[in-house]
């Protein structure tokens, strides 16, 4: 097609980023409702529906005619604001990567995934790894080929990791976990020889209604606009965002752990509060939704820990615990809850381990991951190297599949190389408090009366409002400076610590 003018071709890239966001709004709630509400067996009609979608995305994002608009828009790139020029940019990178792609893998993929997540699903619960092990060796396959067509001249996993975090690769990893572990390991092995904290009052039985009640409240001081946020149920918490008016988080209730799903609702509530704060002109665009794993990470992981653990907070929202929970937490005061809710102990669980050790259940999947695209270990014998890394690193014995290597659902989701975005989400929020703490004084004064606008408005201003428009690695740069993760490993040595008194 001929463009007469600058204006008609930008009104065809408006038109074109509309429907895909129309078509992508649609998968999205099919997945939602597949994790949350629908019946089991109805994965089959909705990998149906999935294959034709995916097709018709497919088919719209490599239409010939696309070709000549970016084409078009990149000559005449001068005459382009530039959030237009940044979408321009953003279109021609997917584009490029999905004429890659031939079209009965991209849409295979889309119904692998589909299946995958059913059967994970049920093999967790099962405790059944052999059940789903021929999907995730099909997903491990189609990672390698999509690696080999995103970027060709760089090893696979380095490919895989520039899709959550552009510019990230092994040899960068490899030292920021090697800087982690030497500060990490030494600390655990000081608090295992120090007395230790009680925190048995966290598995009492807290009634699963409560604890919603409870939920509710925690989205309020969270400052979450249940208008535009919603919570639903699943068996492995997500958040998933539409546009910055319909983000849903999702949580999982355990009646004898409170503080599973209190910091799930913390830790999505961050992923939530960033798809929030975007500014509108990003809904329904090539820019839309966070820019990076590692940026949304540093959110979550921001509320759920350097806020959510803090004494500020605790000091803030006991009180109305204690309401919640009057017999469960009759003879605990707050800094009981405080050193319970902050015990540093390896454990089984990722998504429940404490502060200090998560970093650790990170690592393991990050070399469990490099192996498994470097061929260099089969999907049969995941479940071995998973038990021999979690002794080696965290020194833990893994009993079973369920609580071992089928407990997250990142891989049935077909997504290889996001883990070792937690982590760098986790050292990239120390740093922004570094920085916040210079431009607002002591954030957790207000933070002690319950109030997180403060905060909550400093990132807004600073990371949520421009969604993807500029590029991670510019965007912390442009707020924090270099990269560093001391500021993280000095902010874990110094309360950990305190905590306990080393």
């Amino acid at each position: 097609m001929k463009y007469e003018s600058v204006q008609q071709a930008v009104e065809a890239l408006k038109k074109l980023e509309r429907t895909l966001a129309a078509y992508s709004h649609a998968m999205g709630v099919l997945n939602l409702d597949a994790a949350t509400a629908a019946p089991s067996e109805s994965y089959e009609g909705r990998g149906r529906t999935m294959e034709i979608l995916s097709q018709v995305t497919y088919d719209l994002s490599t239409d010939p005619q696309n070709d000549e608009l970016v084409a078009y828009l990149m000559d005449h790139a001068q005459e382009l604001d530039p959030q237009t020029k940044r979408e321009v940019e953003v279109l021609k990178k997917d584009m490029e990567h999905l004429h890659r792609i031939p079209a009965e893998e991209y849409v295979g993929f889309g119904v692998l995934i589909n299946d995958a997540q059913n059967v994970w699903h049920k093999a967790k619960n099962e405790d059944d790894f052999d059940a789903f092990a021929p999907y995730l060796e099909k997903i491990v396959d189609y990672n390698r080929k999509f690696a080999g067509y995103y970027n060709p001249e760089l090893p696979a996993y380095d490919s895989l990791l520039n899709e959550y975090e552009e510019g990230l690769t092994m040899k960068t990893l490899d030292a920021f976990f090697g800087q982690l572990r030497d500060v990490i390991v030494p600390l655990i092995a000081k608090i295992q020889a120090a007395p230790q904290i009680d925190d048995s009052f966290l598995h009492r039985h807290y009634p699963l209604e409560t604890q919603r009640k409870f939920s509710d409240y925690l989205m309020e001081v969270m400052g979450l606009d249940r208008s535009r946020c919603a919570i639903a149920e699943t068996e492995h918490p997500f958040t998933d965002n539409y546009n910055n008016k319909d983000v849903r988080i999702t949580t999982h209730y355990f009646e004898d752990n409170l503080v599973s799903s209190m910091y799930s609702v913390i830790h999505e509530g961050g992923h939530a509060l960033y798809e929030l704060g975007a500014d509108d002109c990003y809904n329904y665009t090539f820019l839309a939704g966070g820019v990076s794993m590692g940026i949304h990470e540093s959110q979550s992981r921001f509320y759920e820990n350097i806020i959510g653990r803090s004494r500020a907070f605790v000091h803030a929202i006991f009180p109305k615990v204690k309401e919640f929970f009057p017999e469960q937490l009759a003879d605990v005061d707050e800094e009981m809850f405080y050193r319970g809710i902050n015990k540093a102990e390896p454990s089984l669980i990722r998504t429940e381990a404490d502060e200090l050790t998560y970093c650790l259940h990170v690592m393991v999947r990050y070399e469990i991951e490099k192996q498994l695209i470097a061929g260099t270990l089969a999907v049969r014998d995941v479940p071995q190297e998973w038990k021999r890394l979690y002794k080696e690193y965290l020194g833990v014995d893994v009993p079973n599949d369920k609580e071992g290597c089928l407990q997250d659902s990142h891989w049935s989701g077909g997504s290889i190389g996001y883990f070792p975005s937690y982590a760098l989400g986790s050292a990239y929020g120390a740093q922004m408090l570094h920085q916040m703490e210079k431009d607002l004084g002591d954030v957790f004064q207000k933070v002690s009366q319950g109030d997180l606008s403060q905060i909550t408005q400093w990132l807004r201003e600073h990371i949520h409002r421009y969604a993807s428009f500029r590029k991670p690695g510019e965007l912390f740069r442009s707020v924090c400076g270099e990269f560093d993760a001391k500021y993280y490993t000095d902010y874990l040595t110094e309360k950990y610590t305190e905590l306990y008194q080393l």
